[in-house]
């Protein structure tokens, strides 16, 4: 379990390069003028990215399931109030679709730019790399409050901060 706000903070930050990666990605498959090569590659990428974010902040099933009984209520309890779709979840191929899905209008618009030649394509490519990375920052955002609610929940009422053991030069 993440112990420390700088370590949750590091974690953000390494999923957002994960992001940012895949939305690059996602973006060069989308200016490839065939059709329906984009969609089926933004669920192949948001079905190896959502997991590998999952699993950064801990909250993979078999993670929650390895918790204790307290642990893993504190964790469910955050995914609720967050709403998160994607968190403590199994990540599927139906759940992916449904998700993009939402996303429809900016996901049309992309399917439609990719046949105005040489612009579209471009456009094609902005719009999907904008719309990963929203989908993928949205996921980040969402894991990262409810690993602070499950990080500060488990924390002595009275307290501010993790408690940190001290180091055996600091008793003398």
């Amino acid at each position: 379990m993440i112990e420390t706000r700088e370590e949750l903070d590091e974690i953000r930050k390494t999923c957002r390069t994960m992001v940012t990666k895949s939305s690059s990605l996602s973006a060069g498959t989308a200016i490839i003028p065939i059709p329906g090569l984009d969609i089926g590659s933004d669920v192949a990428i948001l079905l190896r990215l959502i997991p590998k974010i999952n699993e950064k902040f801990g909250l993979t099933p078999e993670q929650i399931e390895s918790l204790d009984t307290e642990s893993k209520v504190m964790v469910m309890t955050a995914i609720s109030n967050v709403g998160s779709k994607m968190a403590g979840k199994y990540i599927t191929k139906k759940l992916v679709v449904s998700l993009l899905q939402k996303m429809g209008v900016k996901v049309a618009a992309k399917g439609a730019t990719k046949f105005v030649p040489f612009i579209g394509s471009a456009v094609a490519g902005g719009i999907s790399f904008t719309a990963m990375k929203y989908m993928g920052n949205s996921h980040i955002d969402d894991c990262y409050e409810i690993a602070l609610a499950a990080m500060e929940n488990d924390l002595p009422a009275n307290a501010t901060e993790p408690m940190f053991e001290p180091k055996p030069s600091e008793l003398d």
